[in-house]
């Protein structure tokens, strides 16, 4: 098996296109043509975790954060990001991460911190905006079932927890071929007026180029006429933090000593009590500042998140229990999840790393 044979198992589980505009996702090193010997899933490729590679007969690195972030102008060894790419590159392993493209997935880092606390009825705390859009194109009647059923294998027409959606409209259309034109119907020159079916899907972005293949390799006509457009609806399933409920409420003292070992936290920073019950929960795994007014406006009990600034925790506004429960801590369970998901996929040696990358300590 080929390294490009597991990245494709790892766009299936975390597209690509999911991930967040800033991020650098994908294959960071190494050649996708290479044999596998071995797969090492950890949190981050640094260069003790290259050594664990090298000592398990690993060459492929899948990582949650990207080793690789922004742009490098010279590789000399003088950080730590340098010293990890030198040691991959010279002992011919790859890094592939998948950081935000896991953390937009509606099964991905916030699914599997809200697994871990128990919380159920989960949904998308920000859904993805600028993500969905809809292709409309015009066949005749007797075209219609097979093309609207290639587009659906191609992906489109998924709108939450339905498939095959689509919308159907009957009306005229209109056409005259020149000299050099092979219609359907009618000859070159002919005017043709006949019936014509409307058809209307929405996909995701990500999937037009295979969504355009299944139109023109399924339409009767010569000219395929269609119009894409993007539409400003979010999308319910894909989206940065996750909001869901326990059963039982808790009171916040023991939803915090809860959470601390659940999370196996070292420490749990946290805003002011409200003095109330804790059962709606939001989730962001990492930093997730930028969430606050999120998880307020759906009317979260607690926000759990990362990376708190000391003003940030006046955002609380006692409205919500606002709690920093460490980086590492909030996507401690995600390598894990990886591991396992190609596990299940493919026949090759897949290990966690046990090196522990964390670079906070607590004393």
């Amino acid at each position: 098996m080929k390294i490009k044979d597991i990245l494709a198992v790892l766009e299936q589980m975390a597209p690509l296109a999911y991930a967040e505009d800033f991020d650098n996702v994908g294959l960071l090193t190494g050649n996708s043509n290479n044999e596998v010997t071995g797969v090492l899933v950890c949190h981050d490729a640094l260069e003790n975790v290259v050594d664990e590679a090298i000592a398990k007969n690993c060459n492929l690195i899948v990582c949650f954060h990207p080793i690789l972030f922004s742009g490098l102008k010279k590789i000399t060894g003088k950080n730590y990001v340098e010293r990890s790419i030198i040691k991959a590159i010279k002992n011919d392993i790859a890094i592939y991460a998948v950081h935000t493209a896991l953390d937009n997935h509606k099964h991905g880092v916030n699914k599997i911190f809200c697994d871990a606390l128990g919380l159920k009825n989960t949904s998308v705390l920000i859904p993805k905006e600028n993500y969905i859009r809809k292709l409309i194109t015009f066949t005749i009647p007797e075209n219609v079932e097979k093309l609207r059923n290639a587009l659906f294998d191609a992906g489109a027409g998924n709108i939450g927890n339905y498939e095959n959606c689509s919308f159907t409209s009957q009306g005229f259309g209109s056409y005259q071929g020149n000299e050099d034109s092979n219609p359907a119907i009618g000859l070159p020159g002919d005017f043709v007026e006949d019936k014509e079916i409307k058809v209307e899907v929405t996909f995701e972005k990500h999937l037009e180029s295979k969504i355009l293949k299944a139109l023109f390799n399924n339409h009767v006509y010569e000219e395929v006429a269609y119009e894409i457009y993007s539409l400003e609806n979010r999308h319910q399933n894909i989206g940065l933090g996750m909001i869901g409920e326990f059963e039982q409420p808790m009171d916040e003292k023991n939803f915090l000593l809860f959470v601390k070992e659940k999370m196996e936290a070292g420490g749990i920073r946290h805003s002011a009590f409200t003095d109330k019950p804790i059962k709606k929960v939001a989730v962001l795994g990492g930093s997730g500042s930028f969430a606050i007014k999120s998880a307020i406006a759906k009317g979260a009990d607690a926000f759990l998140t990362a990376d708190l600034k000391y003003h940030q925790f006046y955002e609380a506004e006692n409205r919500l229990l606002l709690a920093d429960i460490g980086h590492f801590e909030s996507e401690r369970y995600t390598k894990n999840y990886i591991a396992e998901y190609l596990s299940q996929r493919i026949n090759i040696n897949v290990v966690v790393a046990e090196t522990n990358t964390n670079p906070v300590n607590y004393l």
